[in-house]
């Protein structure tokens, strides 16, 4: 069969532009490349951290077909915090299939379901979730802005997190929810991820719910600053400080003894010397009321609702189901175990995103 190797190099990813650039190529490819040949394996190649990793493509007309994991690259299996599920439902296909044909606007809302196949771990995936493998649970809004401690570790172990967490991929269900954008299937993305996966793989009609963790925030000026700006600054402070992980948990910490923690330097709004958080919206606050607005009325506008990943134990995102109910829009749910919704769906799926959504035909 006719086929192509690809090689994308990230050169510098420490530079704040090493991941537009990977995008850039990526997207050269996608365009001009992917409707031509049928067969593609390409890799990327980090040469400054000795990260290599890659997948193979196979295009069908109008979709892709598979899209898997060549090798398991520098951070080992991407399923290992994937929940088991059984294989995929040829019918269940041919019902998800007519859902998504059969819609011209589809909201899509999704959850760190999604996520885990690029290996990210998620709270409460069944067996493989933070709250499964551990008794460990995540910050609070008020203990982090109280308590100078609690930032410390906090910033302490997300600084040993982050260069592994930002330099996570996209996995074959965040480019399909792309390529229906670009094909103007898919009406609006909600996400209740803040890992901006769905940036990278070129999502723009997007809502991050719950913010970016490559965004910092100042909660006395208001600046906005890159996260990979602030490691940089972080590493200055700490010139001899190091400290490896002993697990991970979701949106890039990790799990560090007291004692590693205790000399770690925090630093100040560069601008006013006021306190720095990820811009995200920490377990007990809450989301911005323009942001919830902005979003019932995208829900208003489309005439499906497709969950992707998510349980919707969170009212966050549960509560656009229910104007999504209200207006009796059809609702499907693709999520690997049971979820808050499923009475309200007229679909449910139990498989995985990334074996899932690329079989389906966005024309």
């Amino acid at each position: 069969m006719l086929g192509l190797y690809v090689v994308f190099v990230v050169e510098n990813m420490h530079s704040p532009l090493w991941f537009e650039n990977l995008v850039s190529q990526l997207r050269l490819f996608f365009v001009f490349l992917l409707p031509v040949l049928p067969t593609y394996t390409f890799c990327f190649v980090s040469p400054r951290i000795k990260m290599s990793f890659g997948w193979t493509v196979r295009s069908a007309p109008g979709r892709w077909t598979t899209l898997s994991p060549s090798s398991r690259g520098a951070h080992g299996s991407t399923g290992l915090f994937v929940p088991s599920s059984p294989p995929v439902d040829p019918e269940k296909v041919k019902e998800l299939q007519r859902f998504i044909s059969l819609s011209k606007r589809v909201l899509v809302v999704t959850g760190a379901g999604i996520s885990t196949e690029s290996g990210i771990p998620d709270y409460r995936s069944e067996g493989v979730g933070l709250y499964a493998r551990t008794d460990r649970r995540p910050i609070q809004h008020k203990d982090f802005v109280r308590s100078a401690p609690i930032r410390q570790r906090y910033w302490a172990r997300n600084f040993v997190g982050w260069p592994r967490f930002s330099s996570h991929l996209p996995n074959p269900a965040h480019w399909a929810l792309s390529n229906w954008e670009r094909l103007g299937k898919l009406y609006w993305l909600v996400t209740q991820n803040v890992d901006a996966l769905h940036t990278k793989a070129g999502s723009r009609r997007l809502t991050e719910l719950h913010g970016c963790m490559h965004r910092v925030l100042c909660l006395a000026c208001g600046e906005q600053t890159a996260r990979g700006q602030l490691q940089g600054r972080m590493a200055e402070l700490n010139p001899t400080w190091s400290a490896e992980a002993h697990g991970l948990a979701p949106d890039g910490d990790v799990f560090l003894t007291e004692g590693q923690v205790q000399s770690f330097q925090v630093p100040a709004c560069a601008r006013c010397g006021g306190l720095l958080k990820p811009d995200v919206v920490f377990f007990g606050d809450t989301v911005n009321p323009g942001k919830v607005d902005f979003v019932h009325q995208r829900v208003r506008e489309a005439d499906a609702l497709l969950v992707v990943g998510s349980s919707l134990q969170v009212y966050s995102g549960y509560r656009f189901i229910l104007t999504a109910q209200e207006k009796k829009l059809p609702i499907a749910i693709l999520n690997i175990g049971p979820t808050r919704s499923d009475p309200l769906a007229c679909l449910k799926l139990d498989s995985r995103c990334g074996e899932l959504l690329p079989l389906i035909d966005p024309h």
